[in-house]
């Protein structure tokens, strides 16, 4: 649900479109002979780096039955390996000056580290370690399982709404492994063990299932010479195979959820449909649905904001979402927040309405102008930040785009129309495809 966000202000004087011109320069991929993916983003105005190590394996990935496998390995791979104790890992990165992390989703698991420049060399001999030589013991599946369930606990069982969201995510996708939490079911998390674990890594941490991304105060020569010592001699899995997902049938009917908990604070309703991602060398679609979720739900000035809390006064917040960057379908989601007062299927009326208004009407040509400059102005912020670049670079190529793409994607989004935009609507608000909830403290008779 990430934002385009930016403050006009601070750009002001741009006026030109923000290519990837800025970024292209600056931006060398290869290939080791192992098949692990190299990219490298120069930014030599502070002698930093991010080095970041993706594996295109996340909870979509995951074998029936053990939801969770893929975020519980993230957490074992601070464990130990041959050359390194449990612990041992972060705290040679701290005492180095630097911090590390890592984060898991349905496309892929990430781990990253920042440091000093100098300190690469040091980064990359021990991320390279735990890709092959991960050592586990039962205990340190007993605790990091027990890290787990409590941190679906504190973030799942605890907030009504991550709970909702589950059911309804659940409902969107009938045969999609994006139906299940990355977190995991509780119950099937409860049986993850040390087998299940290995088999996991083994499968899918290895050199040809993996990214470099090298962010910073480097040069591509010096990050290849790195890269061919550490990652290079490491075995491929030549079994590793396609990677196939069972994928959705028709959707022949709508879906409704009603949940109740007597924690909600604030009841509202939410319509998620599916919807389209941004795939290699076909973009045009998703920018369009980018720009769709901006029109209706970025910000006060947004249609759904200006009409149903502004004009009718019907709701005190309203949103879209859509996040494009996916392997496979995604979804797009309408929110209403209704005022005090306002029952859920006045909202729920009041947003169809506007809807169907939006499509009669079009896109207002200055508003689209406006949204399309606070992206233009977003793409310039990125480029301070290598971070965010290495993220955007990391989340794209683990979901099946190219660099070219990435670099693609700013012109893309300028280039689309206002038609293309209704297009876009008219294709994915199909009633057959959507679940629309609604989150309240006691059910409500109509």
């Amino acid at each position: 649900m990430h934002r385009y966000l930016a403050v006009l202000a601070l750009v002001t004087g741009f006026s030109g479109p923000a290519t990837a011109a800025g970024i292209d320069d600056n931006v060398t991929s290869f290939t080791l002979d192992n098949g692990m993916d190299v990219v490298v983003i120069e930014d030599h105005r502070a002698p930093v780096v991010t080095h970041m190590v993706w594996y295109r394996a996340g909870a979509a990935d995951e074998p029936p039955g053990a939801s969770g496998i893929a975020h519980f390995l993230e957490h074992l791979l601070f464990k130990g390996t041959e050359t390194l104790e449990p612990g041992e890992f972060s705290r040679v990165v701290a005492e180095n000056g630097g911090d590390d992390n890592a984060f898991t989703s349905y496309d892929y698991t990430g781990y990253f580290q920042r440091v000093a420049a100098d300190r690469l060399e040091r980064m990359m001999e021990m991320e390279s370690d735990r890709m092959v030589n991960l050592q586990l013991r039962p205990e340190d599946i007993a605790t990091e399982r027990d890290v787990i369930l409590e941190e679906r606990n504190t973030r799942t069982e605890n907030d009504p709404s991550t709970l909702f969201g589950e059911q309804r995510q659940a409902a969107l996708y009938l045969n999609h492994p994006y139906g299940i939490p990355i977190i995991g079911w509780k119950h099937e998390m409860e049986a993850l063990d040390l087998d299940k674990a290995l088999a996991f890594y083994e499968r899918y941490y290895a050199p040809n299932n993996a990214i470099l991304i090298v962010a910073g105060d480097v040069t591509p020569d010096a990050v290849r010479t790195l890269a061919e010592e550490y990652y290079g001699p490491l075995p491929a899995n030549p079994e590793l195979g396609e990677r196939a997902r069972p994928q959705e049938p028709p959707q022949l009917a709508a879906r409704r959820l009603t949940m109740t908990d007597p924690r909600v604070a604030q009841p509202y309703v939410i319509r998620s449909y599916l919807a389209p991602e941004r795939d290699p060398g076909a973009q045009e679609d998703a920018a369009a649905l980018l720009l769709l979720s901006q029109l209706l739900g970025s910000g006060q000035t947004s249609i759904l904001n200006q009409k149903l809390q502004f004009d009718e006064e019907i709701a005190v917040f309203a949103d879209a979402y859509y996040s494009p960057t996916s392997l496979d379908d995604t979804s797009f989601s309408l929110i209403v927040v209704p005022r005090e007062g306002i029952e859920l299927d006045e909202a729920e009326a009041a947003l169809d309405r506007v809807i169907d208004e939006f499509l009669v009407e079009g896109v207002d040509a200055e508003q689209l102008d406006r949204i399309k400059f606070q992206i233009r102005a977003d793409q310039i912020y990125a480029l301070d930040n290598p971070d965010a670049l290495a993220r955007r670079y990391g989340s794209a190529l683990t979901a099946g785009l190219t660099v070219e793409d990435v670099q693609a994607w700013p012109d893309i989004v300028e280039a689309v129309t206002e038609e293309h935009i209704v297009d876009a609507a008219r294709a994915v608000f199909e009633g057959k495809t959507s679940v629309t909830g609604w989150l309240m403290p006691e059910e409500v008779t109509q």
